[in-house]
């Protein structure tokens, strides 16, 4: 049956996605299947090893049927087209997602992953075989890149009124791990919370600027530090890992530079375009009005909270609904998604493992 709606509220003319889930977690049930109400998709069943988990979500999201083992789910649900996949970490603290997308594309279904999507680039490229191998795609859930304000600045940057992206800086507030952290960092759940968050920070550089070809990491005593990168483009940047800050503080904020222009957008939602132009008129000295000209000034987007409009929902917000969108119209269409693929994965865990190098040294990532 066909449960998806537009997000007018209206039904959905279009054929549903018969879709199932792997996972019965807070953050699937807070973020992930609340999305499936506003998308044309059918959840067809749901699978967790907890019964008190996987019968109550079946029963709240609309699964007909729910399993407590994945391959069983597999094997019995073969005309599901695709499967949502998010679980926690494994005994060794790593990821379980290379296996469970490998599961599911062999059963000849897609599969969006979350975030993190592996713990080593060899992880991806194992993905990546099985992608070429079975047809199927894998799509993960870079949250960030899916931002609204993060999408208009990519907007933004590639128009012509921008120029070449030239400088980035990223604020987030990321402990860095010490040198003898990172030896255990791979099997410590306490430390596994710096695989899990940085590559927030690392999705947005590249989904913006693309590839980074070298990165030097500094850091404070108490955890906080700066990572310097050099982009395969020419750019450059910085990520910010400001640990320490208040707790009251905003978390984020993005800076992009270019030709005589800039964008930033402050706390993942406050977007400010400055375009090509200047203040005043008469030169150094000589201006008597800091107000220029209206085609040259600012512009400012920032959402309103006094409507109950979607988009001032924490959903939309903070990219859950447009990553599982993205997702859902590529299972539609057949076709790998262009972003937040596989590929851009592996970028993302090239990076990782270059912070798993060490400290005050030029790390060049491999091609």
């Amino acid at each position: 049956m066909a449960r998806g709606l537009d997000i007018g509220g209206r039904p959905g003319g279009e054929k549903s996605i018969r879709v199932g889930f792997i996972g019965c977690g807070s953050h699937a049930f807070r973020n992930i299947y609340p999305t499936f109400q506003f998308l044309p998709l059918d959840l067809v069943a749901v699978c967790d090893h907890n019964a008190d988990r996987r019968e109550p979500f079946a029963k709240l999201f609309g699964a007909d049927r729910t399993y407590a083992d994945h391959r069983e789910m597999l094997a019995k649900e073969i005309d599901l087209e695709a499967v949502f996949i998010v679980t926690d970490y494994d005994a060794s603290c790593r990821p379980q997602f290379p296996q469970l997308a490998i599961d599911v594309m062999r059963a000849g279904m897609h599969a969006w992953i979350e975030k993190p999507p592996a713990a080593s680039v060899d992880e991806i490229d194992a993905m990546r075989a099985v992608e070429r191998e079975t047809g199927k795609f894998t799509m993960v859930g870079f949250k960030k890149c899916f931002f609204p304000a993060i999408e208009k600045v990519k907007e933004i940057i590639t128009s012509d009124a921008f120029g070449t992206p030239g400088q980035i800086f990223v604020r987030y507030p990321q402990y860095l791990p010490a040198a003898d952290e990172k030896a255990t960092l791979r099997g410590n759940r306490k430390l596994v919370g710096f695989l899990d968050h940085v590559v927030h920070p690392a999705s947005i550089v590249q989904y913006l600027m693309g590839p980074v070809k070298t990165m030097h990491t500094v850091r404070d005593a108490s955890g906080g530090g700066f990572a310097n990168l050099v982009f395969r483009s020419g750019a450059v940047g910085t990520i910010h890992f400001s640990f320490g800050q208040s707790g009251t503080s905003p978390l984020e904020r993005l800076e992009v530079v270019g030709d005589g222009a800039n964008v930033v957008v402050e706390n993942g939602v406050k977007l400010t375009w400055y375009r090509p132009g200047g203040r005043g008129e008469g030169g150094y000295g000589r201006s008597v009005n800091f107000i220029g000209p209206d085609d040259a000034a600012p512009v400012v987007w920032e959402p309103e909270f006094s409507l109950g409009q979607l988009y001032n929902k924490g959903l939309f917000l903070l990219g859950y609904y447009g990553e599982v969108a993205a997702f859902a119209a590529c299972v539609r269409e057949n076709r790998r998604p262009a972003k937040c693929n596989l590929d851009d994965a592996r970028e993302v865990m090239k990076l990782y493992e270059a912070f798993m190098g060490p400290e005050n040294e030029v790390i060049v990532l491999p091609e």
